[in-house]
């Protein structure tokens, strides 16, 4: 399956007509990750608790902490090994005609990591839009408990280049020996340092450019039209050639701004995995506060 074979987004009755297909695979990738109280609040949890409670009827709890993410990293979410990717997968029944629909439970960007990192191994996916506040607002059916395990698939993944980025890469690129422009899809606040981060320090890498992602929603969370979506990426960033180098705090957020990249046609997205929780854990890494929007 190729990662241009569907739309990227799909709503609840699109997706209501799919519900009978024996491929079908869908995903509910949600993780709960707080607002930090205080500067290094870093709360985390598996989603799965609250799958437990209300899900789409048949969709299986993908999980993006522990299972779908590299247990040696030294931050969270980390990208799996292709292997260690394809394994997991398979015990969740993804397999090579599998048609995958992933959403969450808050305001997609869990939905969005689990997409970017299937489409970088060339798997094609659907994000709900608006996540399972627009299934619940649609007034369509919810259910609780356990789903019935699935086959185990078979599947072989290879990591295909052009989709990630790593620290010396992004110190590359800010002592300007490799192009790009960096992109830090964290609020306003966080980025200028004026809010608690529940990273080691605050603000953002210096010459990086404001986008915020949720400025990409509008407000049921679903993603805004094309026109509205390309006014919000800027001419800047649409149109220049060097690639587009976008982190957040843990790579979360700037996938939802890559999937926006994306379905206004911007290619040559980076995405930096490791973001703030790896950057800023390293005091010999710089940072400064202060305002520069895109």
């Amino acid at each position: 399956m190729t990662a241009t074979a569907a739309p990227i987004l799909i709503s609840p009755e699109t997706l209501v007509g799919y519900m009978a297909d024996p491929d079908l695979r869908i995903l509910d990738a949600s993780v709960e990750l707080p607002t930090p109280r205080f500067d290094q609040d870093y709360r985390v949890a598996s989603g799965r608790d609250g799958w437990l409670q209300a899900h789409i009827p048949g969709a299986l709890h993908a999980d993006l902490l522990e299972e779908l993410a590299q247990p040696q990293a030294s931050f969270s979410f980390a990208l799996p090994c292709a292997d260690h990717f394809a394994s997991a997968l398979a015990r969740l029944g993804v397999g090579a005609n599998s048609h995958i629909v992933i959403y969450d439970r808050t305001d997609g960007f869990w939905a969005a990591r689990l997409w970017w990192m299937l489409r970088s191994v060339g798997i094609a996916a659907q994000v709900l839009d608006g996540g399972f506040n627009a299934w619940r607002a649609a007034g369509l059916p919810q259910r609780q408990g356990n789903e019935s395990p699935v086959p185990m698939a078979e599947l072989r993944l290879q990591q295909s280049p052009g989709f990630w980025i790593d620290r010396q890469g992004v110190q590359a690129v800010l002592a300007g020996e490799r192009p790009g422009v960096l992109v830090c899809a964290l609020s306003s606040a966080l980025f200028s340092g004026t809010a608690p981060s529940r990273y080691a320090r605050r603000g953002h890498i210096p010459g990086s450019l404001n986008l915020p992602a949720r400025n990409l929603l509008d407000p049921q969370g679903k993603y805004l039209p094309s026109t509205q979506l390309k006014d919000q990426l800027g001419d800047e960033l649409l149109k220049t050639p060097a690639p587009l180098v976008l982190y957040c705090g843990g790579g979360i957020s700037a996938a939802a701004v890559a999937l926006a990249m994306t379905l206004v046609g911007r290619d040559n997205v980076l995405l930096y995995d490791g973001s703030l929780q790896e950057w800023a854990a390293d005091s010999n890494l710089p940072m400064t506060t202060g305002a520069t929007p895109a």
